[in-house]
């Protein structure tokens, strides 16, 4: 016995027609559910349906895991603007930003963050010197960053 090409030659071990796997496959350890409005809702997680997308023993490509956390967009930060002493509520809206674990003025931690929905989050700035500054979110799939995105008035 032994193993063959479709031409008949014989298949040697050092020469398995075999490539390294570069997109290396993982194991689900536990249930993972996926939820999903039921209408076209205001894209809050209340009145969705939960369904199973993995179960625990379910193996599959990290690829296909990765594609799952779709990174967070920024679409308006408002307002735009708040005095150097901070303090200043500011709501910023996009997509995917239930991922946002921290919002970062310049090299300043914000307080008080609120994920309000998938498509809103809320969050106080810190003190900061008067100028723009860059608005990072902290997301669980990169950081995303606003250049510019506040403006510290004197």
């Amino acid at each position: 016995m032994g193993l063959y090409r479709e031409n008949g030659e014989r298949i040697t071990r050092a020469a398995f027609p075999a490539a390294a796997v570069t997109d290396p496959p993982q194991r689900i350890t536990e249930n993972v559910y996926q939820t999903e409005p039921y209408g076209r809702g205001d894209g809050r997680p209340e009145g969705s349906r939960r369904h199973l997308l993995y179960e625990a023993g379910d193996v599959v490509p990290k690829s296909v895991i990765d594609r799952l956390f779709t990174p967070a967009t920024v679409t308006a930060i408002t307002p735009a603007t708040g005095p150097a002493a901070g303090g200043t509520i500011i709501a910023i809206t996009g997509t995917h930003l239930d991922g946002v674990s921290a919002v970062n003025f310049g090299a300043t931690a914000g307080t008080d963050l609120k994920v309000i929905s998938a498509t809103e989050l809320r969050v106080k700035t810190p003190a900061g010197a008067a100028g723009a500054v860059d608005v990072v979110l902290v997301d669980d799939t990169g950081n995303v960053t606003e250049t510019d995105g506040f403006t510290y008035t004197a």
